[in-house]
């Protein structure tokens, strides 16, 4: 009689024991299924680094054409991303962002207008470089060869304003030559320049390469030398106030980049770094 409950306890032993076996073993699934589903929820080197948000990015004029094509592509290899350009003169931008005008990027087409922003913005990075040619009609009707044509007085020629960069820059060349133009008109941004030659509101006027290059059905482009020239910088900056700004940095990081840069050259920009 003694011996019966001690079998019994036997018993309820074994079988209290074949009951937490499943149930030793479900955790154990468990806690490998979390470890697997943490390993796979950890960012891959594929994978954006940049949290999604929606950039307003003020940008020059002149790289209209090519930023839509890089904003495209941005946002198809960052998912959730918007980016919402803001295309004008250099001058005019930074009149936007010193009257508060809210944004996250900048991108100016020379290193003087940033530089009046330089309390706004992070360190700016150069994403590009640009040269200077005459645009004419198509088909050059004037038959304007080189600088010194722009000289004759029977000549349309606009020109960019003083204050903006490619204004500055065609002073420049045309200072370094001694040649002086009377513009029938000054315009506040390059396109505006190009706009004028296309529409054969002028017969000539001074625009970046790629700006030409964007037109090549309404414009010809005659080059000028490279010891006549000016080269263009475009630095891009992050901004100090931007509510985005991981976003923001990510975005000029990704411009300075195998695939910003590719996009860039393919448009006709010259790379930041020196050739040779």
């Amino acid at each position: 009689m003694s011996q019966l409950p001690a079998r019994r306890r036997a018993a309820a032993a074994l079988a209290g024991a074949a009951l937490l076996l499943p149930l030793t073993a479900c955790g154990s699934d468990a806690d490998s299924g979390a470890k697997d589903e943490g390993r796979s929820a950890s960012p891959s080197a594929s994978a954006p680094q940049a949290p999604a948000a929606d950039l307003t990015v003020l940008a020059a004029a002149s790289l209209t054409d090519v930023f839509k094509t890089a904003g495209a592509a941005y946002e198809k290899s960052h998912p959730g991303t918007k980016l919402n350009f803001s295309f004008a003169g250099s001058q005019e931008l930074i009149a936007q962002i010193r009257n508060g005008a809210p944004a996250d990027a900048l991108v100016t087409a020379d290193t003087k207008s940033m530089d009046k922003v330089r309390a706004e913005a992070e360190t700016p990075v150069v994403i590009a470089k640009n040269r200077l040619v005459i645009a004419t009609g198509e088909g050059n009707p004037e038959k304007v060869d080189e600088l010194k044509d722009l000289a004759d007085p029977k000549l349309k020629v606009v020109l960019a304003a003083p204050e903006v960069p490619a204004g500055k820059y065609s002073k420049q060349v045309l200072d370094k030559q001694k040649i002086t133009v009377k513009p029938v008109s000054q315009e506040a941004s390059v396109r505006a320049v190009l706009s004028k030659v296309q529409l054969g509101e002028a017969d000539a006027g001074l625009v970046y390469k790629t700006d030409a290059d964007s037109a090549p059905d309404k414009v010809d482009a005659v080059e000028i030398p490279d010891d006549q020239n000016a080269i263009a910088e475009y630095p891009a900056a992050a901004l100090k106030d931007s509510k985005n700004a991981a976003a923001a940095q990510a975005f000029v990081a990704w411009l300075s980049g195998p695939e910003g840069q590719r996009i860039l050259l393919e448009a006709g920009f010259q790379s930041p770094k020196p050739q040779g």
